[in-house]
């Protein structure tokens, strides 16, 4: 043979192997990338679970935090509503007592007109004591004489007169029944005249 069949076969040998060599190439690139592909798959899969926790665990932690603020906001309401609840928790039998005073306040007036000084200093004692009893529990009057400006949060107008004078227009001219209140609370509003 010559020299160049022996050339031809040589590269036609050759060219036989690299299909092969190519396929198999081609094969394990095929599988690198289908590999590839799973594993980005897999890892797709695995963000989105590990997203969709942490999506999960902040809502639960919301969630969590909403519901201990609404339990505080509840036991501060609660424990304010008690103490409210002791303040005033003989509301009744103050409001039951208070005209018991207006009686002694009309006794004291009329006996302060009689000549028995003795029965009126024991009668003033009698009520100094009871007064100071109710204003130890919380009892309060409501400070109001004539010549304050009338307010309708406070008092409580059982009619309207003339005024004497143009400075006592809107104001009041005359109390009629004392106003009390129960610590911060007004249980009775005083009645009172107003001028108009």
């Amino acid at each position: 043979m010559s020299d160049k069949s022996k050339v031809e076969e040589m590269e036609g040998e050759l060219t036989k192997e690299q299909p092969e060599e190519n396929t198999e190439l081609n094969d394990e690139n095929i599988e690198a990338n289908a590999a590839e592909e799973n594993d980005e798959e897999i890892s797709e899969e695995e963000i989105s679970e590990e997203d969709k926790l942490r999506e999960d665990l902040a809502n639960e932690k919301e969630k969590f935090l909403r519901l201990f603020a609404e339990f505080e906001n509840y036991k501060r309401r609660t424990s304010k509503e008690r103490m409210d609840l002791f303040k005033t928790a003989g509301q009744e039998i103050m409001l039951a007592l208070l005209p018991i005073m207006d009686d002694f306040d009309r006794a004291l007036k009329e006996l302060s007109k009689s000549e028995d000084k003795e029965m009126f200093k024991g009668v003033e004692l009698i009520n100094n004591k009871f007064r100071e009893t109710l204003k130890n529990k919380g009892l309060e009057e409501v400070e109001v004489k004539a010549g304050d400006v009338f307010d309708a949060e406070v008092h409580d107008a059982i009619t309207q007169i003339p005024a004497p004078d143009k400075k006592m227009k809107g104001k009041i001219i005359d109390v009629v029944e004392k106003g009390f209140k129960l610590g911060d609370r007004i249980i009775r509003h005083p009645k009172v005249v107003v001028g108009n």
